[in-house]
């Protein structure tokens, strides 16, 4: 764990989505699919795929409405990273994989100037012989098993056989992953008591269980700051990203009744359609992923996607709001009015100007308008960096009775 951080709190979180039964009709595939660039509109009246266009599920978890931090709020899964997840036990249970380069994970084309200080810091200069990019993973793993009981695990009798695919360069995790059965569900669930109740229990569980965290199913995707002035201090996060894809329909799901008070399986289109229906809040960095991932109706074009680009890296983005009377913004890196060394500071930026006004003259957008909790929209005209997505293109939304973009 990183000690030195002064605002925020590492975290890993995974995005699930698992395949359903329903299989497309070619007429969503070719409605869906085209990734260009968007136009700079904001969206209220939506036009999002059907949620039918969609041949898998996301998983979302509801967090209580006593959290301190995001009551209320669907999530995906994952928490905050505890000093077990670089436990130096790890590296026994990891033994086969250790003279491969980042235990078999491999490393991204990113320059080290350029990652995200979260996945560029050397965890050996704090302590812990467990690179970064295999501890997060396993915080990812860990928190989901304890959030929803979904098992990200390989287990041993795999283990030589992921081994020899991944020395002889034949290993690009091209398949969907599956889960696992390791034990009967009884006594999963007395893994899952004991791990929520000491993470270290969660090596344990491993070693007894024979299997490893699955490590590799999760791939790079992104990496979100919490924005200063919405939680106050001790509620801000520094959390990585990752994407895993299920062959599976969706695994066994149960909330731990304790963060988690509810759990929801959707597509990304019906997510966001009760996101504006107000049937549920989502924030940010959900909204903005999950309309990334409508450009996919199919879940192998995720899979390959998402797999393709992790080895490209991400950017470190730490939302800066600008506030005013009738709506607010996230300004996002990239943008025109994104002030420089955000990430260094507190900002929060006030603005007196109409939503016309502040678009006006501005070639490069990168931002989240929202009108309320509850009506949002990504405003972009810039080019994704390391190879990414934009989210899908929306319809507009008025603004008042003059003012339309």
């Amino acid at each position: 764990m990183n000690t030195a951080l002064r605002h925020w709190k590492e975290a890993a979180t995974v995005i699930l989505a698992a395949g359903t039964r329903h299989k497309l009709p070619v007429d969503s595939l070719t409605r869906c699919v085209d990734k260009g660039t968007s136009a700079p509109a904001i969206s209220g009246h939506c036009n999002l795929p059907d949620r039918l266009a969609f041949d898998y599920e996301v998983l979302l978890l509801k967090r209580s409405g006593t959290s301190g931090f995001m009551p209320n709020a669907y999530v995906f899964p994952g928490g905050l990273v505890e000093p077990a997840d670089f436990s130096r036990e790890w590296l026994d249970l990891f033994k086969s994989f250790r003279r491969s380069p980042n235990f078999g994970l491999g490393f991204v084309k990113q320059p080290p100037e350029t990652r995200p200080p979260i996945f560029a810091t050397d965890r050996k200069k704090l302590g812990s012989p467990v690179p970064g990019d295999v501890a997060f993973r396993i915080c990812a793993v860990r928190e989901t098993f304890e959030e929803s009981g979904v098992l990200l695990v390989v287990p041993k009798e795999e283990e030589s056989t992921l081994l020899n695919s991944i020395e002889n360069n034949r290993y690009s995790q091209s398949e969907l992953t599956r889960i696992t059965d390791l034990c009967d569900k009884s006594e999963l669930a007395k893994w899952r008591v004991l791990v929520n109740e000491n993470p270290c229990n969660f090596i344990r569980m491993c070693r007894e269980l024979e299997c490893l965290p699955n490590i590799w199913a999760l791939h790079e995707w992104g990496n979100w700051l919490t924005p200063a002035g919405v939680y106050g201090k001790q509620r801000r996060y520094d959390t990585a990203f990752y994407i895993c894809c299920l062959q599976e329909t969706p695994p066994h799901t149960l909330q731990d009744e304790k963060e988690i008070v509810h759990f929801k399986w959707s597509t990304p289109s019906e997510i966001l359609h009760s996101y504006q229906a107000r049937d549920m809040w989502i924030a940010p960095p959900q909204f903005y992923d999950l309309s990334r991932m409508c450009r996919f109706p199919t879940l192998l074009d995720l899979h390959s996607f998402s797999r393709q680009r992790a080895s490209e890296g991400c950017e470190q983005w730490l939302p800066v709001r600008m506030v005013s009377d009738s709506y607010y913004i996230s300004l996002l890196p990239g943008d025109e009015l994104y002030p420089e060394g955000s990430c260094q500071m507190d900002v929060t930026l006030n603005t007196d100007q109409s939503l016309d006004e502040l678009h006006q003259g501005c070639s490069a957008l990168h931002r989240i308008v929202a009108l309320d909790p509850y009506t949002a929209a990504a405003v972009i005209t810039i080019t994704p960096k390391y190879n990414h997505l934009l989210p899908f293109p929306r319809s507009s939304l008025r603004t008042s009775a003059s003012s339309q973009l």
